[in-house]
């Protein structure tokens, strides 16, 4: 258990890092990131319902990046945009 909850804080300087290497591409893709954490949230619930754990904790993963994009993409001082 240890390790899945260290993989899934693992997530926090890779959302970072993504957003960082795609500055340019968070503006357009907000829509998107809420679609994403959407359906990660259901699947990742029903595959704890139905005891494939594996799962979960990927779509956790994929939960905390998107998410941590999504907030950057509301920071003015790390978006650019293109011309």
């Amino acid at each position: 258990m240890l390790i899945e909850i260290i993989i899934l804080l693992l997530a926090i300087p890779v959302g970072l890092l993504i957003a960082y290497l795609a500055n340019d591409e968070l503006v357009v893709g907000r829509n998107w990131f809420k679609a994403l954490i959407v359906v990660c949230i259901l699947v990742g619930i029903w595959f704890a319902l139905t005891g494939n754990y594996v799962v979960t904790w990927a779509c956790g993963f994929v939960v905390v990046v998107t998410f941590i994009s999504l907030i950057k993409s509301f920071d003015k001082g790390w978006v650019r945009r293109r011309v």
